[in-house]
């Protein structure tokens, strides 16, 4: 049998071409796009879905296995889609393209998640003030401080960020939170902050701060509805522990 140079080379290149098969290779009900198509959205896996977006992968890696790959690295969806514009760009197989693609999916469900919320009473759907919440705030390396300003009918009239800290802590002033609710007329507010340590549990200065700033509130018939303390994975609402 020839073991010569040409025999080796011959069985690197096939041990290749097995290697990397394109998705258009695959039984057309495996792919994620044929897949989505037939079978709707909820029966893809985070990497299909991920692998639909990004519509191609990289050299030795089809879309699915590089949106595997990037999943791992980043910790899932939400550890993905909060990685800043630099940041992906740096991970492999992500050039400025499929940055902004990414980017643009976050801001899409964020848009989802707020116009929702503008139409519809806020107390009726927590769950969804959360997810808003999370996706705004929830991988940024600065603490913020943002108050939800509500009408009547606990509408949403608009979300702004009021102040801006450090690491582990930000300064927060009663007299800025009554000024711009009666700016903006509400009738209700909620605040949120993030803890960039990933850890979504009140201290005892937000409850302190909490209490103070609903005193002040009061005082010109504004209601505190709730205060969302933002961390890794999750959301902490201070009504739902019975801290308001």
């Amino acid at each position: 049998m020839n073991k010569g140079p040409e025999c080796k080379l011959s069985r690197v290149f096939l041990a290749m071409g097995a290697a990397v098969v394109s998705i258009k290779d695959w039984p057309e009900q495996d792919r994620p796009r044929e897949k989505l198509l037939n079978r709707g959205a909820g029966a893809l896996s985070d990497s299909e879905l991920l692998a639909v977006v990004l519509r191609t992968g990289m050299a030795g890696r089809s879309a699915v296995e590089l949106s595997r790959t990037l999943l791992a690295d980043r910790g899932g969806l939400s550890g993905l889609l909060g990685t800043p514009r630099e940041g992906l760009t740096g991970l492999p197989g992500l050039g400025t393209a499929k940055a902004a693609q990414l980017q643009a999916v976050l801001e899409i469900a964020r848009r989802v998640l707020a116009e929702e919320l503008r139409t519809r009473d806020v107390l009726t759907s927590p769950d969804r003030v959360k997810d808003y919440l999370r996706l705004s705030l929830q991988h940024l390396d600065r603490e913020v401080f943002v108050v939800i300003y509500l009408d009547a009918q606990n509408r949403v009239l608009c979300m702004d960020e009021l102040f801006r800290g450090t690491l582990t802590q930000t300064s927060v002033y009663p007299r800025e939170v009554v000024k711009g609710a009666l700016s903006r007329n509400a009738a209700a507010v909620i605040f949120a902050h993030n803890h960039p340590s990933g850890v979504a549990e009140p201290s005892h200065a937000d409850e302190a701060l909490t209490r103070a700033l609903k005193s002040a509130l009061a005082l010109v018939d504004i209601a505190v509805l709730d205060h969302f303390v933002v961390g890794q994975g999750g959301a902490v609402s201070f009504a739902e522990r019975g801290l308001l």
